[in-house]
């Protein structure tokens, strides 16, 4: 029996060809890198071992581009930039045990930011699977067990012929709303034994879309269409799915001003009438949000630092849009609607009747008045003069990568415009691998990287591969002897701190032995200095002598 819509399963000529006549010398590890060329992948990320070295061998004979970074978290971390930026599948090849283990913090904060990383890892040959203690090196009872908490899915392989489809299924995974990075897993021996199969020409891996339910976004178009007081919470999701045109149309028809939250940063012009920017730690945003009738959450869990530290307490009805089924109604009550951001903006964009309201601009004029006049009264105008430098100094299409670290706290809540952080899982050592992750995915813009000194000795070894793959970042390294923010924590809770002083090296002096030049400035020259690096090809280090210090909190009553 046969239908008019059955698929043409046919092979090509070139197809067949290629299938009877495949290139000797091939391995399991040809399958996964044959795989992944198939599915478009150009660039793989990580570092070798030894059960991956099966792997590793398979690049050199494919047109793959390799970026190497010297500790495997770091090049987790630079695979989920280069998704982030590019929107891309970002694959990266580690080794078994240590290895793999190694990456798990930057595969939790690219979870967190649904960053779409395929991590294929190497395991013990197939005799040591299955628990038992065999004494193989690298051995785990249950490796995938590690990353099932951490990752979208795992994909397990046994045979050769299980590789394309694992990988594929993996790569359909990662870029199925919501993005993530997922996991397969290759025994060492399959990876480097010869291939029987004939060459991956054909692969498909298209990602599912997530489609609202119209009868959902109906009723939110009723409720807005009937508010008096609309708002509108703009997510990581509305990044994340290309939607900032279609949230703009929106919050314009609806005349409704939008706040960002931190991983939201960009989804909405930050100079708008209607923007409320991204002071989301701010009780006069807090008390603005939570009067409006309805607020319309897209993109967001409203998790902790979306929501003042769990201080937001809304008063109207919540509609919240969210991929990831998680998320929905996690912290509030609401109208929950299980899609991507693009798809349900859309859908509301064509079914919500225009508004106006005339007193929207006044209203957040006011909030940001407010907001302005607090931090103004905490004499913090060195903190202000230092990110205002920074921000004169990038240009506007450089992206910029923040570690967790006092000036990249000030950023969230008042660059304006779109950055990359680690806010998600909060992990230490994000913003240089990362910033490298980006530049290799676009090598014809400066990138910029923010760390203080205590997160920049988590990735001190990326001087290394900056230098050798002539990747054009330049690092800002704010030196204040210590982990800043945990030091001003413990000050303020206990009186006096402990664990938080280091002895750190002289980074202008470490920089220029790795063949990085580098140069120490001050909050004056800042400008002038961190401009001049972000001109000059190939990687370079900006080091900041300063005490920085946070804005008061408005969480703590």
């Amino acid at each position: 029996m046969t239908h008019d819509h059955d698929l043409d399963l046919r092979p090509t000529a070139a197809q067949t060809e290629a299938a009877l006549n495949p290139p000797p010398g091939r391995t399991g590890g040809d399958l996964v890198v044959e795989t992944l060329a198939g599915l478009g992948a150009s660039t793989v990320f990580g570092l070798p071992g030894q059960h991956a070295l099966g792997l590793f061998d398979a690049l050199r004979r494919s047109d793959l581009r390799y970026v190497g970074l010297r500790v495997e978290n770091n090049a987790g971390f630079a695979a989920d930039a280069y998704g982030r930026v590019t929107g891309e599948v970002a694959p990266l090849f580690l080794s078994t045990g240590p290895g793999a283990l190694t990456s798990l913090a930057a595969l939790q904060e690219a979870a967190a930011a649904s960053a779409p990383v395929l991590t294929v890892v190497s395991q013990v040959p197939v005799a040591g699977l299955g628990g038992g203690r065999h004494g193989y090196l690298h051995e785990l009872r249950d490796q995938q067990a590690a990353f099932r908490d951490v990752v979208k899915s795992v994909h397990t392989v046994r045979t050769q012929s299980q590789i394309p489809s694992a990988i594929a299924a993996a790569w359909e995974s990662a870029l199925s709303a919501p993005h993530g990075p997922v996991y397969v897993e290759i025994p060492q021996d399959v990876l480097l034994a010869e291939a029987t199969l004939p060459q991956v020409t054909a692969v498909d891996a298209t990602p599912h879309e997530l489609v609202p339910r119209p009868e959902l976004t109906a009723v939110a178009a009723d409720l807005l269409a009937k508010a008096e007081r609309p708002v509108i919470i703009a997510g990581g999701g509305v990044v994340r799915a290309d939607a900032a045109g279609k949230l703009r149309a929106l919050a314009e028809r609806l005349d409704a001003p939008v706040v960002c939250t931190f991983g939201g940063k960009g989804a909405f012009p930050w100079e708008h009438p209607l923007s409320l920017r991204s002071w989301m730690e701010d009780r006069h945003v807090t008390d603005f949000l939570e009067d409006a009738d309805v607020l319309l959450v897209v993109g967001s869990g409203l998790g902790e630092l979306s929501s003042n530290y769990h201080t937001f307490a809304p008063r109207g009805r919540v509609v919240q849009i969210e991929a990831d089924a998680g998320k929905l109604e996690s912290n509030h009550p609401a109208l929950g609607i299980h899609a991507d951001a693009r798809l349900a903006l859309q859908a509301l964009v064509e079914t919500v009747p225009e508004r106006t309201d005339g007193t929207a601009p006044a209203r957040v004029a006011e909030v940001l008045k407010a907001v302005r006049e607090r931090i103004e009264s905490q004499e913090l105008t060195l903190e202000q003069d230092v990110l205002a430098s920074v921000r004169a100094a990038l240009p506007d299409r450089a992206p910029s990568f923040w570690d967790m670290t006092i000036l990249a706290y000030w950023a969230w809540s008042a660059w304006p415009g779109p950055l990359h952080s680690a806010q998600g899982a909060g992990g230490l050592g994000y913003g240089f691998p990362a910033a490298l992750g980006a530049a290799a995915a676009d090598p014809t813009t400066p990138v910029l990287a923010v760390s203080g000194d205590g997160g920049a000795l988590y990735s001190i070894a990326e001087l290394a591969t900056a230098k050798q793959e002539s990747l054009n970042v330049t690092w800002l390294i704010v030196d204040d002897g210590g982990y800043g923010i945990l030091r001003a924590y413990m000050n303020d809770t206990f009186g006096q701190a402990t664990a938080t002083e280091l002895s750190r090296p002289d980074y202008v002096a470490l920089a220029e032995s790795f063949g990085v030049p580098a140069v120490r400035t001050s909050p004056r020259t800042l400008r002038e200095d961190l401009a001049a690096a972000l001109a000059a090809p190939g990687p370079r280090v900006v080091v900041l002598p300063a005490v920085l210090r946070m804005f008061a909190p408005t969480h703590l009553g």
